[in-house]
């Protein structure tokens, strides 16, 4: 059966993207690399991060794309590819990788979710900033330094201390 993705025009997206070994570092260990990557195929192909969050082996986003524009997957091809290319091959590849010309960093595919409306908006981009904290790198989503949730107390959207209460820690986003 092939996977169909919800594609609509200068709609908003949330993606998940994992690289193929969860116990990896790389993406904070190298996320310089990453932002370099994004930015230019945010130059070539423009898009809105609304919010994103960079965990070791893997990230969560949400984008806007422009309103003639549906095209997310050739964005993130471009994305990963970039931010392959810069390390040697030393990763196993799968014979099945080798005969597509693919390297082993990253999961071949990505979760997304077509954005419906302000609140499921607004819960995923709480989602993205309490990543960190869910996952245990950090008590308060504050104190995780690859997170958009910076922008955001910059700007006075939320508070330093946002989320850093019990309640909050209850919330499930809607996860089983």
């Amino acid at each position: 059966m092939r996977y169909r993705r919800a594609k609509l025009t200068g709609a908003s997206y949330f993606f998940t993207v994992n690289l193929a070994n969860r116990k990896s570092r790389l993406l904070v260990e190298h996320v310089d690399m990453l932002r370099e990557s994004a930015r230019r195929v945010k130059t070539a192909h423009p898009f809105v991060i609304d919010a994103m969050v960079i965990m070791p082996s893997h990230l969560h986003c949400l984008w806007t794309l422009p309103e003639d524009d549906n095209d997310f997957s050739t964005r993130w091809g471009l994305i990963k590819a970039g931010f392959s290319r810069h390390f040697e091959t030393a990763e196993h590849i799968s014979s099945s990788r080798k005969s597509k010309g693919e390297r082993g960093i990253w999961q071949r595919r990505f979760w997304e979710h077509l954005i419906r409306d302000d609140h499921d908006f607004e819960r995923h981009v709480d989602y993205i900033h309490y990543n960190p904290v869910k996952h245990g790198y950090v008590k308060r989503p504050v104190d995780w330094a690859f997170s958009s949730i910076h922008r955001y107390i910059k700007a006075q959207i939320i508070d330093e201390n946002w989320a850093c209460g019990d309640d909050f820690e209850r919330m499930s986003f809607g996860e089983a």
